[in-house]
């Protein structure tokens, strides 16, 4: 490891120069001190983040970033590895240098150097409560790059209400619409394969960061401000829709860090699908006993609308028809069926108010003697207004645990919802699945059974959008951009497949874009715990061979290898639990013949079950091939992608 330089040097305006560089030496952070305090980073000797100013303003005026006075510089350096159990490794590597900032006035600065990247937040040291008015976030880019951007879809009256679900616009910087908000995470286009990725971790106490264009070569990050009135409203009368907002951004101890402004960094599109700073900048688990989170597959209902056929009753939200989920789990090893929106009264934001139709205890007893647990929905609303009743409630009768749904806000009041909720969660032993939220921001590092996200253009999408939506192409960005904040619940597994050409929605027999392949490639390519299965019983149990194969996919791995990729063109990667191996790669709308390179596996001959794109799948994107195929270390495998395509292999 290079050790952490730390220099200090006389700078234009009088002050100071402080240096801290990655392990590898690529990486380097200057961070300079004068009048303002700011930073500029560059990568293998080449500028790729200016001069970029940052500060906090306190609600009595105070401006920590404004003729800064150092008392005291703390370096470190760090090369070890973290668990993470529950993830897309068992273990991570942690390699870091260092360097803590302490000025005078209770406060500091604290600067991390990692291989992929380099990331800072503030520190406080201070008696009293702090209200924060403002956070000053600038990155300021040296040549006006391309951008890919996800505008956030807010409502006019409230640009920060919103569900953080839209496609990414490819756009220069002194192009990215000022009248919108940017979401994160979202990335810069360097050129020469350099990329830099905005994005925000350990988000605690504090709202959520957005960025806007300046109409030049940089970025300004901006908050939600606190919630001073709200009204309860929204989808089914389960949110709460902010009237009105305080004159700042931020309340609380004192004495405490916030959250870290990342800024990846890395020279192949590989490295970074590959990252994991999101997760290592986190809060360690708060969670000592983890025996009982169970990461798993779910058999989901509303994506195709419970259509349930050949029986002789009505599928609907009723027992008779959950009955039918589970069965179909028990008989294939999914371990959850959840009951989404439906199961309590409509528009009444309780609970504890079942519809008679369903029989929670008898449904709960019925998936228990078959080894299948079952997860309830829940709006935002109704979950919070009587959160501890309804965890011990239901945890009493045996639930494992809530998809929480339409937060559909970042500002301070949702983000301490969301991390009472995981507490209180954790303390009846249930697992979260959040819907309607915003990126992870490691929150699944420091609760452990918070398994899963949305915060992605998921695969609900296909329900009503046209063929206008490129979801082909999202697909192979997210790898690249949202995924990097940690896992999505993209909901996979559609069994009804179109082309550019026979594709349409449909909100009741819903259809993907894409071949086959490409839904079985998804369960193995995106970062998923607690992976719901977008199709009904009914269709899995017509394609048996995609069905068995779909359920042996593990959702949590020992080893995950980027092997190769380009954003919005294709991505392949591999997986390891245990002494399997799966492998799988999506690409765009462009047909490619892809060597996937195997040098990752042992020595000798590996027998591989591999699902590949027909012959005809260009024209009927249902049509695969099922082979057994011979592999080994030292030959790539060369498969053919037809448009929209995919594969999948699993490898003993």
């Amino acid at each position: 490891m290079i050790g952490l330089m730390l220099l200090v040097t006389a700078t234009a305006s009088a002050g100071k120069n402080y240096q801290i560089t990655s392990p590898d030496g690529k990486l380097k952070a200057d961070v300079e001190i004068g009048e303002r305090l700011g930073y500029s980073v560059t990568y293998n000797g080449r500028e790729v983040l200016s001069e970029s100013m940052l500060s906090m303003t306190l609600s009595d005026g105070t401006v920590w970033g404004v003729s800064p006075k150092v008392s005291k510089v703390t370096r470190k350096s760090v090369d070890g590895t973290i668990p993470s159990p529950f993830y897309r490794a068992s273990e991570m590597k942690e390699c870091y240098n260092s360097a803590t900032i302490d000025f005078k006035g209770g406060w500091g600065v604290e600067f991390r150097a990692y291989d992929d990247g380099v990331a800072y937040r503030f520190v406080a040291k201070q008696k009293k409560p702090l209200t924060v008015a403002d956070e000053e976030v600038t990155y300021n880019f040296p040549i006006d790059a391309t951008s890919y951007v996800p505008y956030a879809k807010g409502r006019k009256e409230d640009p920060y209400f919103n569900s953080f679900e839209n496609e990414y616009t490819e756009v220069k910087l002194s192009g990215i619409d000022r009248s919108k908000l940017v979401f994160l995470p979202m990335t810069v286009d360097m050129g020469d394969n350099v990329k830099v990725t905005i994005t925000e971790s350990d988000l605690e106490g504090f709202p959520g960061l957005y960025m806007t264009g300046t109409g030049g070569k940089g970025l300004k990050g901006t908050h939600a401000r606190y919630p001073k009135s709200s009204l309860q409203g929204g989808h089914n009368n389960l949110q709460m829709v902010v009237q009105e907002r305080e004159n700042y951004i931020a309340k609380g101890a004192g004495t405490r860090t916030f959250p870290w402004r990342v800024a990846i960094v890395t020279g192949s599109d590989k490295d970074l699908a590959a990252t994991n700073l999101s997760y290592l900048l986190a809060s360690p688990s708060r969670i000592s006993d983890t025996s009982w989170i169970k990461p798993g597959k779910v058999a989901w209902d509303w994506w195709n609308a419970w259509n349930i056929t050949g029986v002789d009753f009505k599928a609907g939200v009723n027992n008779d028809t959950y009955k039918k989920y589970i069965d179909f789990a028990a008989d294939n090893g999914i371990e959850y069926v959840i009951l989404d929106e439906g199961w309590a009264v409509n528009k009444k934001a309780d609970l504890m108010q079942v519809v008679p139709e369903i029989n929670l205890e008898e449904l709960i007893s019925y998936a228990g003697k078959k080894n299948v647990g079952i997860v309830l929905w829940a709006g935002y609303h109704a979950f919070d207004r009587d959160m501890e009743n309804v965890c011990r409630h239901y945890a009493d009768m045996g639930v494992k645990g809530f998809k929480v749904d339409f937060m559909d806000r970042d500002d301070q009041e949702v983000v301490d919802f969301v991390h009472r909720a995981s507490k209180t969660c954790g303390r009846y032993k249930l697992f979260l699945d959040l819907h309607g939220m915003y990126k992870p921001a490691g929150l699944n590092r420091t609760y452990p059974h918070v398994l899963n996200f949305e915060g992605v253009n998921g695969l609900e999408q296909m329900k009503w959008s046209t063929i206008d939506l490129n979801q082909v192409e999202y697909d192979v960005m997210i790898p690249f951009l949202r995924q990097v904040a940690g896992p999505m619940d993209y909901t996979p597994g559609a069994m009804d497949n179109g082309t550019k050409h026979t594709y349409h929605a449909d909100y009741y027999q819903p259809m993907s874009q894409g071949t086959r392949c490409r839904q079985l490639a998804l369960f193995t390519v995106y970062d998923s715990p607690f992976t719901m299965l977008s199709d009904t019983p009914v269709n899995y149990d017509r394609e048996p061979e995609c069905r068995d194969f779909i359920a042996s996919v593990p959702t949590v791995w020992d080893e995950t290898i980027i092997l190769d990729g380009k954003m919005g063109d294709y991505i392949v990667t591999a997986r390891r639990k245990g002494d399997r191996w799966y492998v799988a790669g999506l690409t765009d709308w462009t047909p490619r013949e892809l060597q996937v390179n195997l040098s990752f596996l042992g020595e000798g001959n590996h027998t591989a079950t591999l699902f590949r794109d027909g012959v005809n799948a260009a024209h009927n994107a249902n049509d695969y091939k099922k082979e057994t195929v011979k592999v080994n270390r030292n030959n790539p495998l060369k498969v053919k992608l037809a448009p929209g395509g995919g594969f999948s292999m699993m490898i003993e």
